[in-house]
């Protein structure tokens, strides 16, 4: 009988940082973390991949779990009593569910993904025990998430777009 592991479990982030390096647009996630901080991180959060049209996030669920894109891309849509409009498209290196995040309020739009991709997510719960461990890590994720939040207000056209 093998023993239960002890300690993080660990998952190589390496292409998540990558995607993260090559986003230079004004919807990037900015965090400014040392290699050894990304492999610590690594460690809170749990990859997993989405198919074509697969549904991230539902309008009005009330989850605070954000996720951060390696690969792929998600299309951010609120719908309304008339039916859908698409927000945005959101790519590698950037984050969904952050307004949900910070407001705990239901989440704003449905997120699904328009291509095959891979996704981080942060769970609250991995957060918190995130926050109680690497204060400053934590601190760095939950600024330039905020920041991602600050862009995305001030982009008129996709306000909505914060989830």
């Amino acid at each position: 009988m093998n023993a239960p592991l002890r300690g993080p479990v660990k998952f190589d982030v390496q292409g998540l940082v990558q995607a993260i390096a090559h986003n230079h647009s004004n919807d990037s996630f900015q965090p400014t973390l040392t290699p050894t901080q990304w492999e610590l991180l690594g460690s809170y959060l749990q990859p997993f991949a989405l198919k074509q049209g697969q549904v991230l996030i539902e309008q009005n669920a009330q989850d605070r779990t954000v996720y951060l894109i390696e690969s792929g891309g998600l299309s951010v849509h609120y719908e309304d009593d008339k039916g859908r409009v698409r927000l945005a498209v959101v790519g590698p290196g950037s984050a969904v569910g952050e307004g949900a995040f910070f407001t705990r309020l239901p989440r704003n739009a449905t997120v699904q993904a328009a291509t095959p991709s891979k996704i981080w997510c942060l769970t609250p719960i991995r957060f918190t025990e995130l926050t109680n461990r690497q204060p400053n890590l934590a601190l760095e994720i939950a600024m330039a998430l905020g920041s991602l939040v600050s862009r995305r207000l001030a982009n008129k056209p996709k306000r909505i777009a914060v989830t």
